[in-house]
C-alpha cells in the first residue's frame, strides 16, 4: 500500500474526530452557561484555548464574545481547527482515497460537506445551533461506524484507528486541562454545589457522563473524574484507553519498535501520575507532559511511515496543503524501511 495512502487515511480520521469533538464542545458550553451564575460562568474563550488556536483567534482582534468564538470555531476558514476547515480537509483526504474507502462513507461525507456548507450561515445562529451541532456529531459518528464496520483490516484501517485515537487522546487531555483551570477555587465554599455542574460539563464534553456513573457508581467528584478521563481502561475516550488502542494497532506494523517505546513511556507516565494530590498548577504541568508524550508518538510515527518525513513542531499543527496533495510513489513497505 502506498505510504501517501496511509498518511491520508491517518489525517482523514483525525480531521473527522476533530470536527466531531469541536461540535460537542460548543454544544456543551452553551448548556453550561445556562446552568451557572453569570459571575462564575467560564464564558467562551476557554473553547479557543482547548482548540489550541488562541494565537490565530487573538490576531483577529475580536473581544472573545459568544458570536466571535462560535464563528471562529465553526466557520473560520483561516482557523486550522474549525469545523469547516476540518470537514474540508477530511473531504479532500477522502477524495484521494475513494478506491479504498467504502463507497457509502465517501458519498455520505461528500453530501454532508455540501449540506454543511449550505446550512452553516443559519447553523451558527443561537436559535438553530443546537440541532445543527447535533447533526454534525451524529453524521460523523455514522461515518466512523461505516469505516469500522466495512473496511478491510489492512494497513489503511490500522492507520485510520491510529489517527482517530491519537486525536481523541489529544482532545481529552486538552479538555481536562483547560476546563479544570476554569473550576471554582477552594476558597469559595458557598459556590461548591456549582463545582459538580462544572465537572459534569467536562464529562459531557466527551459524552462520558453516563459511562462515568455506570463505571464509578459515585457522585461526580474531581479525583474520580480525573481517574476516569485519564486512566480508565474501558471508556473509549480516556487518554489511557486511546493510547492502548494505538499500541495494539502499532503492534501489527513493521519497524514499529521505536514508536512503541515512546508510546509505552506515555502510558507509564499516565499510570504513575499522583492525580489525587495535584493542585491546579500541578495538573497543568501533568497535562503538558502528556501532550509532549502524545506529540512525540506522532513525530516518531510520521518520521517512520509517512512519505513526507515532515513532522509538525507541535501536535496541533496541521499538514500543509502541498503535503496533503503530494502524490508519492513510495510504497508503505518502502517507507517503513526508510
Amino acid at each position: 500500500m502506498l505510504a501517501r495512502v496511509v498518511e491520508n487515511v491517518f489525517w482523514l480520521t483525525r480531521y473527522l474526530e476533530r470536527a466531531e469533538n469541536t461540535a460537542r464542545l460548543i454544544g456543551v458550553n452553551t448548556n453550561l452557561l445556562l446552568d451557572l451564575p453569570g459571575g462564575i460562568a467560564p464564558g467562551w474563550l476557554p473553547l479557543v484555548d482547548i482548540s489550541g488556536n488562541r494565537a490565530e483567534f487573538d490576531a483577529r482582534g475580536t473581544k472573545g464574545e459568544e458570536r466571535d468564538v462560535v464563528q471562529f470555531l465553526m466557520a473560520e476558514e483561516k482557523n486550522p481547527g474549525s469545523i469547516a476547515t476540518s470537514l474540508r480537509m477530511a473531504r479532500e483526504n477522502a477524495r484521494t482515497l475513494r478506491e479504498i474507502l467504502p463507497a457509502e462513507a465517501w458519498e455520505l461525507l461528500n453530501q454532508f460537506f455540501a449540506d454543511f456548507t449550505k446550512d452553516l450561515p443559519t447553523g451558527i445562529n443561537k436559535r438553530s445551533r443546537f440541532e445543527f451541532l447535533k447533526r454534525i456529531v451524529i453524521t460523523l459518528q455514522t461515518i466512523a461506524g461505516m469505516l469500522d464496520g466495512t473496511m478491510n483490516r489492512n494497513d489503511a484501517y490500522t492507520f485510520a484507528r491510529i489517527g482517530r485515537n491519537l486525536e481523541r487522546a489529544d482532545m481529552t487531555s486538552r479538555i481536562v486541562d483547560v476546563r479544570s483551570a476554569q473550576l471554582l477555587p477552594a476558597e469559595t465554599p458557598e459556590l461548591r454545589p456549582f463545582e459538580t455542574v462544572q465537572w459534569m460539563s467536562v464529562l459531557k464534553s466527551l459524552s462520558g457522563y453516563q459511562m462515568y456513573r455506570l463505571k464509578m457508581r459515585t457522585r461526580v467528584r474531581r479525583d474520580d473524574v480525573l481517574q476516569f478521563l485519564l486512566r480508565d481502561d474501558e471508556f473509549p475516550r480516556s487518554c489511557r484507553f486511546c493510547l492502548t488502542q494505538v499500541e495494539a494497532s502499532l503492534a501489527t506494523l513493521p519497524r514499529s519498535e521505536g514508536v512503541l517505546e515512546v508510546l509505552q513511556g506515555a502510558e507509564r507516565f499516565i499510570d504513575r501520575a499522583a492525580l489525587a494530590t495535584l493542585d491546579q498548577p500541578g495538573m497543568h504541568a501533568l497535562i503538558d507532559e502528556i501532550q509532549l508524550h502524545i506529540s512525540n508518538v506522532h513525530a516518531r510515527l510520521a518520521g517512520i511511515y509517512f512519505p513526507s518525513g515532515e513532522v509538525a513542531g507541535v501536535l496541533r499543527m496541521r499538514p500543509s496543503q502541498s503535503q496533503s496533495q503530494r502524490q508519492s510513489s513510495l510504497s508503505f513497505g518502502d517507507a517503513a524501511k526508510a
